[in-house]
């Protein structure tokens, strides 16, 4: 892995995120919630999920960051909707029901990642998750496993 080359593709995403289109911004997020791990990454996909222009670019983000179905872009998702206004909080609640509503196993991976980090030691994140969970926790995925 060529650190030095992720590291410059999270700076032109950044770029790319403050601008003044929300074309651009939804592409940032989704193009760095691919790059989550990367701590360069995670303020401005926080400000991408909370965008204050357009919540497409908060729906966009935050589903390309739930779609990761791991522990760095679930925290980041919770972090952000423990500071979501409702109007945030919504277009996270929809990006976490198309992503997890559709196959049993991801939603259980889902509500064990939250429960997991509704302990985390950063209180924002651990609100965060527990909204998360709560979230999940009334999801009735379409396709159930054949027990």
């Amino acid at each position: 892995m060529d650190v030095d080359l992720r590291r410059a593709v999270v700076l032109t995403l950044r770029e790319l995120g403050r601008s003044d289109d929300w074309r651009d911004r939804a592409d940032a997020g989704h193009g760095l919630a691919g790059l989550a791990e990367m701590p360069e990454a995670v303020d401005p996909l926080l400000e991408l999920v909370l965008d204050t222009g357009d919540t497409y670019v908060t729906r966009r983000t935050a589903e390309a960051l739930l779609r990761r179905k791991d522990k760095t872009g679930l925290a980041i998702v919770a972090s952000a909707l423990a500071a979501a206004d409702d109007n945030h909080a919504d277009w996270i609640h929809t990006a976490v029901v198309d992503v997890f509503g559709i196959f049993w196993n991801d939603l259980d991976e889902g509500l064990r990642l939250s429960e997991e980090l509704s302990g985390d030691a950063d209180d924002r994140v651990a609100r965060g998750a527990r909204r998360l969970h709560e979230s999940l926790s009334h999801i009735d995925p379409v396709l159930r496993s054949a027990k």
